[in-house]
């Protein structure tokens, strides 16, 4: 197995869904195939974006792309992507991050190797990419990030080295990024209410919910993520609130009460989006919902209202 860097462009001819499916042409197959099972890191190239390395993944399986002749997708396996707390630059002091991408005086390298989608990348590079972007110690900082306490006189974190690959792969550590990634994409903000509610210490009160759950191969891509207050996640989770292919906000009138239901949605009635057009929900995530979560009867759950 190899890792590789895989370039992704958000408006491309190929049909990549980095939380799912990479699109790639024959010449990148023997590459992709020699990563299945592996890991690779998601790359914006300069032309598109700013944000150079932003998300890791582990391929599952390669096939040939139905009705595409030399086209191939590499499918992603479910609940393996995660996008970077913070995003990766190309250059850090001048100096590439990859060994491929470098000359011997440390400089970038010109052509070659910097002009390919799908590119090998050493287990060393690999996790120094990984440690810029997803520090180990990111529960900590997040626990503590609103803490009102002085800095001083907050407990100091247990000194241990949590290796890349358990980062990517532990639950709980994949919870708070995806937390951190989806607050920040709505400013802290509940896409249904539009309310934006702090508690007495200054910790945001907005939740992160997925809209397709990952015990249902949903991902923790920023896509398939809803900023809501408690109790609209509540209401989200057990299908009493979904959101229509217009953003429309759904309401099951017929165990909402109304008085409850005009509360809770901010005038409108559409969901409120993120700034980031490449942090709107995903139509698909929200059509999974809308069908198999939406509607369904909780008759024994007591209602936050």
């Amino acid at each position: 197995m190899v890792k590789l860097v895989l370039m992704h462009k958000a408006d491309s001819i190929y049909d990549d869904e980095p939380d799912s499916v990479y699109d790639f042409p024959r010449p990148y197959l023997r590459a992709v195939q020699e990563a299945v099972g592996d890991w690779v890191i998601y790359y914006e190239p300069v032309k598109a974006g700013p944000r150079g390395y932003f998300a890791a993944a582990r391929i599952q399986q390669v096939i040939p792309k139905p009705d595409a002749e030399g086209r191939y997708l590499a499918l992603i396996a479910p609940g393996s992507f995660l996008p970077f707390d913070r995003e990766v630059p190309r250059l850090i002091d001048g100096r590439p991050l990859e060994a491929a991408l470098t000359e011997a005086d440390g400089s970038p390298r010109r052509g070659g190797a910097t002009q390919l989608a799908v590119r090998r990348l050493p287990d060393a590079d690999f996790a120094r990419i990984v440690d810029l972007g997803l520090p180990e110690n990111l529960e900590t900082i997040e626990a503590q990030r609103w803490d009102p306490r002085p800095v001083a006189l907050a407990e100091p974190a247990l000194a241990f080295h949590r290796p890349v690959l358990e980062r990517l792969t532990r639950r709980p550590y994949r919870e708070v990024a995806f937390r951190r990634k989806v607050r920040e994409a709505y400013d802290y903000r509940c896409a249904v209410s539009g309310l934006r509610l702090r508690n007495g210490g200054g910790r945001p009160e907005v939740q992160a919910a997925h809209i397709r759950p990952v015990e249902q191969q949903g991902s923790d891509s920023v896509r398939n993520g809803l900023a809501l207050s408690g109790t609209l996640h509540w209401m989200f989770d057990r299908g009493l609130v979904s959101v229509a292919e217009d953003l429309t906000i759904l309401v099951s009138r017929n165990k909402v009460p109304s008085e409850v239901a005009d509360r809770l949605i901010q005038p409108g009635g559409k969901l409120r989006l993120p700034a980031d057009p490449q942090c709107w929900p995903h139509p698909a995530n929200l059509r999974w919902h809308r069908e198999n979560v939406f509607g369904q009867s909780h008759p024994d759950d007591p209602t936050p209202w």
